[in-house]
């Protein structure tokens, strides 16, 4: 159930523009893990690389949100503290069909941010401390649709599901080095030719994963944002949701005050698409008058016992940063 139905077409060519897209980056990771497969055991390797990624499939363990979330150091939000967006995230859920409200969590540090972690049925949502400190209610409405957009589109199963490829891949790429190490004093003793193009392919693997995994990180972040606006039906408000946050990223003054002094940033090396790009097809989407009266621009009332955080962001023993 979508509150924006304005150019409902275009919106349905979006979508599925940005599915196929996804799917044939799946299909690449698993194309490069057969073609390492083939070149090394012949049709025997396409039936490993098939059955490594049946068996990570079936039997890798599926980890709890809670484990994830207790990494962090997230705590659970009860519904008492900040109401207005537990109320926002309900509807939300409700609007985008979910079978189950996701969980909001709480993180402690001034690094404005949100992430959402689990599955449809079983979810939950983080905000940290800097975000509800930034955002106004309209604004973080915004962002928690983007969040629930990923519980809803199964984002985290299909990057889950190319870290299983390319793990794979990854495995097969070092087998094919050590075994092509090994036999390099056979192959210089009969002077037969190199394997040129296995040996271009097991060292670009790493590589070309890494590119194809961030290409689709790109594509669920577009569909997103997309889905977001059509759960809303309030693309502004993300779209200044989302400059606000590009303020207050360290690079972005930097960028500002000392053009040049890194190293450009590739598009093709992101993660996320670039902010400018979001934002300007977000705003190219049509205003929906539906829940955006009840969401202006609000700022957020945080419990007392919320202090801002003292810390400057640190590794922990997590390995995370935070």
């Amino acid at each position: 159930m979508y509150a924006l139905h304005l150019n409902e077409q275009e919106l349905r060519r979006h979508k599925l523009r940005n599915v196929v897209q996804s799917i044939l980056l799946v299909g690449g990771l698993t194309l490069l893990a057969a073609a390492i497969g083939w070149l090394l055991f012949g049709a025997a390797g396409i039936l490993w690389v098939i059955i490594l990624i049946a068996i990570a499939l079936v039997f890798s363990p599926t980890i709890s949100p809670q484990v994830i979330l207790r990494l962090y150091g997230a705590r659970r939000l009860r519904r008492s503290e900040i109401p207005e967006v537990q109320e926002s995230l309900a509807v939300l859920a409700r609007q985008a069909g979910l079978p189950s409200i996701p969980e909001l969590h709480y993180l402690a540090t001034p690094v404005p941010n949100a992430f959402a972690v689990g599955s449809a049925s079983s979810s939950a949502i983080v905000l940290t401390d800097g975000l509800l400190r930034v955002m106004n209610l309209r604004e973080l409405v915004g962002v928690l649709a983007h969040e629930v957009s990923h519980v809803r589109n199964h984002d985290l199963f299909i990057m889950g599901l190319a870290d299983i490829i390319s793990r794979v891949t990854g495995a097969m790429a070092t087998t094919g080095i050590i075994l092509l190490f090994f036999s390099l004093p056979l192959m210089l003793a009969e002077q037969v030719g190199f394997p040129w193009l296995l040996i271009a392919l097991l060292l670009g693997a790493p590589t070309v994963n890494t590119l194809i995994q961030l290409t689709l990180s790109r594509t669920r972040e577009f569909d997103a944002d997309l889905d977001a606006a059509a759960i809303t039906g309030d693309p502004a408000g993300l779209a200044s949701a989302l400059a606000k946050l590009q303020r207050y990223d360290p690079s972005f003054w930097e960028r500002m005050l000392f053009p040049g002094r890194r190293n450009p940033h590739p598009s093709v090396l992101r993660t996320h698409p670039a902010t400018e790009e979001r934002i300007e097809r977000l705003l190219a989407l049509p205003q929906v008058a539906s829940l955006r009266p009840a969401y202006e621009a609000r700022s957020i009332t945080l419990p007392g016992h919320l202090a801002p955080p003292v810390h400057r962001p640190r590794w922990r023993v997590s390995g995370l940063w935070h």
